[in-house]
């Protein structure tokens, strides 16, 4: 099933419906029936808070969405990393060479099939690598299981578009003409 709202979104207006609703009858709107997320929009919220641990650094929080024997395969020419330790040990190595890191997601789809999903989306990045702005695009696959009731990422598949682009610097010379 394709899913483009925010869950954010679906929320509040679920949350203003029940307080119209309550206003007209003159009762205080109950908080505590909330209406229950579907798979899709668990999926959707644990993409951003995964996305938003990773843009900030915190190795531990991104851990809460990956599992144990997790499979990344990153955007370069390497091999898969096999197992949340090694994938935390690699991601550590490369947050001491970014800082000011932004990633943005759209075009999000989110697949469900009984106890495992999967999720496409594009992503724009930049930061400051090595004390140099830079800037790449992409597309992330991520494979999720249901494990113990909670989704968790087993499988991320992403892939550059193009090479990472220094946007700052000092350009090289053109080579002179007739050598």
């Amino acid at each position: 099933m394709r899913k483009k709202l925010s869950t954010g979104v679906v929320m509040i207006l679920c949350l203003l419906l029940v307080g119209i609703e309550a206003a007209a009858q003159g009762q205080k709107p109950e908080t505590t029936s909330l209406v229950p997320q579907t798979d899709e929009q668990k999926i959707d919220v644990l993409v951003s808070e995964m996305l938003a641990a990773w843009h900030i650094g915190d190795v531990d929080l991104l851990h809460k969405y990956c599992a144990n024997d997790v499979v990344v395969v990153s955007g370069v020419y390497e091999p898969p990393v096999v197992g949340w330790a090694n994938y935390a040990n690699a991601y550590r190595a490369q947050r001491q060479r970014i800082q000011q890191v932004r990633m943005d997601r759209r075009n999000t789809y989110i697949f469900v099939r009984g106890n495992v999903a999967w999720v496409n989306y594009q992503w724009e990045f930049s930061a400051f690598a090595d004390g140099r702005p830079s800037a790449a695009q992409g597309h992330s696959t991520l494979i999720l299981e249901k494990r113990g009731g909670q989704w968790l990422i087993v499988h991320n598949h992403t892939s550059l578009v193009g090479q990472m682009q220094v946007t700052g610097g000092t350009p090289a010379a053109p080579p002179k003409p007739g050598r």
